[in-house]
Formats: C-alpha cells, structure tokens, sequence
C-alpha cells in the first residue's frame, strides 16, 4: 500500500495497523500519530487500520534539558 508518512511517500506492504506500521518501521519512544489529520489514540493502534493514501504524520518526544 502507498502512505504519506510525513510528507514523503512510502509503499509498505504487509502492514494492517498503526502498531504494524510502528514495529515495521522501527520507531521506539513516546510517539504521537496522526492519521488524516485525527489523533490516533495510543488505544487505538493495534486497533485502527490503515488505508492505501492514508496521510500520517509521526512525532517522537525527545528529552533534553
């Protein structure tokens, strides 16, 4: 499937959910994610499935002082 994955456009395949898409791309952290513009719930993302064309965007926390 094509995603828009902050701003830049990947084909991935074998991915379903938003936790698929965290473990194939190996992110790791506190994350926020946003899907079409809504705020997906950390609830939500072994849950909510991803669609060929979704718009995401990924932000990670980083700490600093």
């Amino acid at each position: 499937m094509m995603l828009l994955i902050n701003g830049s456009k990947t084909s991935i395949t074998d991915v379903a959910t938003v936790s698929d898409l965290i473990s194939r791309l190996e992110i790791e952290g506190n994350i926020a994610i946003e899907i079409n513009k809504e705020i997906i719930p950390r609830s939500m993302f072994d849950h909510y499935q991803l669609s060929d064309g979704d718009e995401i965007e990924i932000v990670t926390a980083i700490g600093g002082g």
